[in-house]
């Protein structure tokens, strides 16, 4: 049976066809065809971690501020989600923007742990994950997914980089510490790696944990050449503080990774002068993509870009390379991956290419904290060489 149209009904039937026709014809979308993609955002929002998250989340909208509301020229939406660092609140918030809001981007997620509790259902739901961040070894390896890409690195790239550098300086005795969750774990995994001298011990201490006077007293008593940790965000802030108190950053060399970096020196300024870092990022990175990033961030923030800024703008501007690539459509999820697998767009961090897990072959850099106009800035300074990898991309049986 037939539904009657009123003659209005009729009348905006006829307006609506006879302007796609227009629109087709002088080669303009109609506007019914510009509806936003939605990307969903998950961060840790709150919380000792939450400058993290929040630095993920502000770079990412600044790249698309720079577009006019686009990326890769079609119109989008970010739906933001706070997992407050716990894997349970992460999966809530993952489960919201699969079944009430359903995204087919998710990006961002700052923490390992909520990484691994949201990592499957997410690309089980066939929605294309890009994380900015959180790298945990049994997603680059086995747990792999193709509708997983990083712009940031696998927890132990990042961690080899850092025993590779400390092999570099020619220290023979470290002393390792680092919080107890995957990230923590595989950080020292990843450092043992490409460290070539001997680890006096390896320390776990609790995730958020605010004193560290006991372990210090420790690595004192222990006499190591230096001291490499791991602590990402206030944990960070609180471990320095209290090595600086103990008088020994200056005199014990503290080496770190995701510990004193862009989301920390502000809280810590002059107190970490003398570190040094192994870093993917530093703001002195000399390239076209850095310096306009450098300067929009700052002028938008009033703060200097962390690495985390800096891979979550990466993200952004990798979408926009495979959104402009399949012109906004996303029906064809094989047409969108290899858009994305091109990986077509200029990085603040320099070179970058995929490997074949989707995780990025991209350089990482000794980065010393050194007095500044504001304190204390990062420099990078020399290319890091790491000899020996986990062979993660190995493990991953995808095609």
């Amino acid at each position: 049976m037939k539904l009657a149209l009123s003659p209005l009904r009729r009348g905006l039937l006829r307006h609506g066809l006879v302007g796609a026709l227009l629109c087709s014809a002088l080669g303009v979308s109609p506007s019914f065809a510009q509806d936003p993609v939605k990307i969903g955002f998950i961060g840790t929002m709150s919380g000792p971690g939450g400058a993290l998250g929040q630095d993920q989340y502000d770079a990412f909208m600044l790249a698309i501020e720079q577009n006019d509301g686009k990326l890769g020229g079609v119109p989008v939406s970010v739906v933001r989600e706070d997992d407050q660092l716990k894997p349970d609140v992460g999966v809530q918030a993952a489960t919201r923007l699969l079944e009430s809001e359903h995204v087919p981007i998710i990006t961002g997620v700052t923490f390992s742990n909520v990484m691994m509790a949201i990592h499957k259902p997410i690309t089980d739901a066939g929605v294309f994950f890009i994380g900015s961040n959180a790298g945990p070894a049994p997603i680059a390896g086995k747990q792999c997914s193709p509708y997983f890409f990083s712009t940031s690195w696998d927890n132990d790239m990042l961690h080899e980089a850092g025993g590779q550098l400390s092999s570099d300086l020619g220290y023979k005795n470290m002393y390792v510490m680092a919080a107890n969750y995957q990230a923590g774990r595989d950080a020292v995994s990843g450092f043992k790696r490409d460290y070539t001298g001997k680890v006096i011990d390896e320390v776990y201490t609790q995730v958020n944990q605010p004193d560290y006077s006991a372990e210090i007293a420790q690595l004192q008593a222990a006499s190591p050449d230096a001291v490499y940790v791991f602590y990402p965000g206030g944990m960070g802030v609180n471990f320095v503080k209290q090595y600086r108190q103990a008088g020994l950053l200056g005199n014990l060399p503290l080496i770190s990774v995701s510990t004193i970096d862009g989301s920390t020196l502000p809280a810590l300024k002059k107190l970490a002068i003398g570190a040094i870092t192994s870093a993917p990022y530093a703001p002195n990175l000399d390239n076209a993509q850095n310096k306009q990033f450098v300067k929009a961030f700052v002028e938008k923030y009033e703060r200097v870009p962390s690495m985390y800024a800096a891979q979550s703008y990466d993200a952004a501007n990798l979408i926009a390379s495979a959104l402009t690539k399949v012109k906004g459509n996303l029906s064809d999820k094989e047409a969108f991956r290899a858009a994305l697998k091109e990986a077509d767009f200029d990085s603040v961090r320099g070179s970058f290419k995929f490997e074949s897990n989707q995780f990025p072959d991209a350089p990482f850099y000794r980065v010393d904290v050194v007095e500044g106009k504001d304190g204390a800035e990062l420099s990078a300074t020399t290319p890091i060489k790491i000899k020996t990898r986990a062979g993660f991309a190995e493990q991953c049986n995808m095609k």
